[in-house]
């Protein structure tokens, strides 16, 4: 887990919890032997980094759709490196596979 979690100041909150829920956390804090409210913080900054993971994700995609075939493609000299990059990979696989 981030190491900031327990070295930065903390604020409290208070988080009401469905019945279930709660006993799923007690259950898991004393089967690992460590405080609820850790697995509780840690649990939400995952959370919390998937949440960011996926946004980043759907702005990269949604940039990439809108900008294909336009200007701010891909650069040509960097498309035109890479095809050429795969052509010698290529070239190399078939020679290998000839011994």
């Amino acid at each position: 887990m981030r190491k900031y979690i327990t070295t930065q100041p903390m604020k409290n909150m208070h988080v009401p919890l469905p019945e279930p829920v709660y006993q799923r956390l007690r259950t898991e804090a004393r089967r690992t032997r460590r405080p609820a409210t850790v697995l509780a913080r840690e649990a939400i900054d995952l959370w919390l980094a998937e949440q960011h993971r996926s946004a980043v994700h759907e702005e990269v995609a949604t940039y990439a759709k809108e900008a294909a075939g336009t200007g701010d493609d891909l650069d040509r000299d960097l498309e035109a490196a890479g095809i050429d990059l795969l052509r010698k990979t290529k070239r190399k696989r078939k020679k290998d596979g000839d011994r």
